[in-house]
């Protein structure tokens, strides 16, 4: 069964995964030009990339703008799931515009005029992180007969525990008994049985009385 993204969540997807795959298709349709000053740009704060070719590069950054893009627009792929993609890509963005001189002001986090369309990818970061707890919040109504529901109205409303029949059942046993026990009056050979002040011993086992001992009065 699919589950759908959660309402709060669907407002961030679709604005994040449509403008996520809008520039996955302009960069796929990139010329020559654009694709070197994409790839040089990239270079600057990722020296590595250098030994991947400019038009290669940009080919591989458009397709994955079109997976994240596409993860955040399809319902049927969990928020985690696309969360995680958004914080990944995003987080490669933010270092871009860490790490290129230009884009912010000196000794500061403050974007410069130029670095104001990299300072978005920021929000992007965020959005993402936000995605990934997703997993972490109520997965909707309890039923009514749950085992939380039950704790939780007994704590709130005081009630007592719920017992089981058998636990009942052996509970009333054991009062029957002891009921029987001490109704009676007749208890086993050389017991004790204190009635009023005066403490009588039953017979015992060899059918011989016991002598009476009387409380002394006060």
């Amino acid at each position: 069964m699919v589950q759908l993204p959660e309402a709060r969540d669907l407002a961030p997807r679709l604005a994040t995964g449509a403008f996520i795959l809008n520039s996955g298709l302009t960069k796929l349709r990139a010329d020559q030009a654009t694709a070197e000053a994409v790839h040089g740009m990239a270079c600057v704060a990722y020296p590595f990339l250098n030994r991947i070719p400019a038009e290669r590069f940009t080919r591989l950054l458009s397709w994955s703008e079109l997976v994240v893009g596409g993860a955040l627009l399809a319902p049927f792929v969990p928020t985690r799931l696309a969360g995680l993609a958004l914080t990944g890509f995003s987080g490669g963005l933010v270092g871009l515009y860490l790490r290129v001189p230009g884009l912010r002001q000196e000794g500061s986090l403050r974007p410069t005029q130029d670095g104001i369309p990299m300072a978005k990818d920021t929000w992007m970061l965020g959005i993402g992180l936000g995605f990934l707890g997703a997993s972490g919040r109520g997965g909707g109504p309890r039923r009514p007969g749950s085992t939380g529901t039950r704790r939780a109205a007994g704590a709130t409303t005081g009630t007592l525990p719920v017992v089981s029949a058998a636990a009942r059942a052996r509970v009333r046993a054991g009062c029957e008994r002891a009921g029987r026990g001490s109704g009676s009056g007749a208890g086993r050979p050389g017991q004790r049985v204190v009635s009023g002040q005066a403490a009588v011993t039953r017979p015992n086992a060899a059918g011989r009385p016991v002598p009476r001992r009387r409380s002394p009065r006060p």
